[in-house]
């Protein structure tokens, strides 16, 4: 798939489910979790044990009906290993220009973290697709509307304190998507599988009703 279509897969979807657990089974049993109710672009994280493996499985489980990404990528060779195990795009905590070159090299989406208008910059000019502003909730939507106002041909994706609550004042604010973590995902913590089926449809209802409202 070329980046152009990844680009647009994530434009449909607008939320980006984080799968992040202590174990690789754990992790599986999240992301199908989040698959049921409805998100079907993940991101899972390398601070979870064997992240290649389960990217692997999902990848052969779900094929082309899932988006698949890594998150927590630190470096190229990170990168690289998660592409070569089937991720379509690669999320960083912070701006690493080696791991932005290499997505680009391999037509993969690049989504690098940042919080600044000079580290959104920096990522700009490196080559990235979508900017992770992150941790968005240490802001809140109207930073997103401050950002845009310098820097509108940036494509945001606050991550951190969405919830279903607040999910349409982000896109009210320019967000082009969503990274959703702990608000999704944290029954699982505790085995409650079925709850994370339960809140990621609530999440994808709520999308349903912002979308209709653009077309309004």
């Amino acid at each position: 798939m070329l980046k152009y279509a990844i680009f647009q897969g994530i434009l449909e979807r607008r939320m980006v489910a984080i799968v992040r657990a202590g174990t690789p089974d754990a992790a599986l049993q999240m992301a199908e979790a989040c698959i049921a109710g409805g998100i079907t672009a993940l991101e899972v994280a390398f601070t979870t044990p064997d992240t290649i493996g389960v990217i692997k499985t999902l990848r052969e489980r779900h094929g082309a009906n899932v988006m698949l990404g890594a998150g927590t990528v630190l470096d190229p060779e990170t990168a690289r290993a998660a592409i070569l195990a089937g991720a379509q795009f690669i999320i960083s905590p912070s701006v690493n220009v080696e791991t932005i070159k290499l997505t680009q090299r391999y037509q993969v989406l690049s989504m690098p973290g940042a919080m600044t208008p000079t580290e959104i910059g920096l990522a700009l000019e490196a080559g990235a697709d979508i900017v992770k502003v992150f941790p968005a909730e240490v802001f809140g939507p109207s930073y997103i509307k401050a950002l845009k106002a310098p820097l509108p041909q940036a494509a945001l994706m606050p991550t951190g304190g969405v919830t279903v609550e607040n999910l349409a004042d982000w896109f009210a604010a320019g967000a082009t998507a969503v990274g959703i973590g702990s608000s999704l995902t944290a029954p699982g913590a505790s085995g409650d599988y079925a709850a994370v089926t339960t809140r990621a449809r609530a999440f994808v209802d709520k999308m349903e009703e912002i979308k209709r409202g653009w077309k309004a």
